[in-house]
């Protein structure tokens, strides 16, 4: 007797789901394109993860990318064998837990890129207490849904208790629009660090222009929240009849609105060297951290007390803003820095 006609769990669902049941014919190539390009995602991390490394460069989202294309390439695995295997029950289960789970990884990357941000912008306020506070909790908060929705997926599928599926609905309902609030956090922040009167100067980190670092982490942050979009909106809609399903069930909706617009945001990163643009000092811990010297000592710890000194309320000029150009008000500053050059 096939899972699907099985009087015991797991049962096999009832509903229509976004992508429908896998087959050979169509989706085992479409998911071995991704297969492929998810592992050359995850060699280019590693491979730059390790580079960086070796030379004191530490990254650590080039590593938690690298874990987001293995977790991809499993998802990948997992659904060609449920196309081969449409009757085992155990293995779909397994299949659309990966499928929820990767993503949150780039979500968590880009929330780290924004706070960054937010702190070179607006130190004195980006690295208050309560912020990092309201980070940290955000943080954990995206392990406590990934939790609800690896339990309420496979809750839903030991039981035929209709209050049961209504509950663990409604956890998946919760779990969905958190990650879409996560999702398009980033982008308030990113604007609300741009347009806000400053108090200090702007922190430049990394590499690259600053209308660079923001333009990035926009574009990426709009792609993610379009797929947790769709993703929470389906999560809304009344659950259709398996032989009846809606549009977005589609399998093009499926694949776009998961895996291509992740690969896009996977290469965005490769491509654009996220790992030397948003890369700042070892141990930052507060304002001025992010430009200091590399070099220990009193004329070190001088030069940045002189940065922050420095420092006056003003508003930032356009060029300021998006190229990340020195005030005049900074002038002593440099002085300071030539000063110390020439006595070294």
């Amino acid at each position: 007797m096939s899972a699907t006609e099985s009087s015991e769990p797991p049962y096999a669902p009832k509903t229509a789901a976004i992508g429908g049941q896998p087959t050979v014919g169509v989706d085992v190539p479409i998911t071995s394109v991704f297969l492929f390009l998810f592992l050359c995602g995850a060699v280019a991390n590693m491979t730059i993860f390790q580079l960086n490394r070796r030379r004191g460069h530490k990254f650590i989202m080039s590593a938690m990318m690298f874990g987001f294309c293995m977790a991809r390439i499993v998802t990948m695995i997992m659904r060609i064998v449920w196309a081969c295997y449409p009757d085992d029950v155990r293995i779909g289960i397994a299949a659309m837990i990966f499928v929820s789970a990767g993503v949150l990884i780039l979500f968590l990357i880009n929330l780290i890129f924004a706070q960054r941000i937010l702190r070179a912008a607006h130190p004195h306020f980006g690295w208050k207490k309560t912020l990092t506070v309201i980070f940290d909790v955000l943080y954990f908060g995206i392990l406590a849904m990934l939790a609800m929705v690896i339990t309420a997926t496979v809750q839903s599928f030991y039981t035929l208790n209709t209050n049961t599926h209504r509950i663990d609905r409604n956890l998946q309902m919760t779990a969905s629009s958190y990650l879409l609030m996560i999702s398009f956090l980033p982008i308030p922040m990113v604007i609300l660090g741009i347009i806000l009167p400053r108090k200090t100067r702007l922190e430049k980190f990394g590499t690259g222009r600053w209308r660079s670092k923001i333009a990035i982490l926009l574009t990426t942050s709009v792609l993610l929240c379009l797929g947790a979009s769709f993703r929470s909106g389906t999560t809304y809609k009344n659950p259709r009849a398996r032989d009846d399903p809606a549009w977005y069930d589609a399998k093009w909706c499926f694949y776009f609105f998961n895996f291509t617009l992740e690969i896009i945001v996977v290469y965005l990163y490769i491509i654009l060297r996220v790992d030397l643009r948003f890369h700042i000092p070892d141990g930052s811990k507060g304002p001025g951290d992010y430009v200091r010297e590399t070099k220990p000592g009193k004329e070190a710890s001088g030069m940045q007390e002189a940065r922050r000194s420095s420092s006056i309320t003003r508003v930032m000029s356009e060029e300021e803003v998006f190229d990340g150009e020195m005030p005049e008000d900074t002038r002593a500053e440099k002085d300071v820095e030539r000063q110390i050059g020439s006595s070294q």
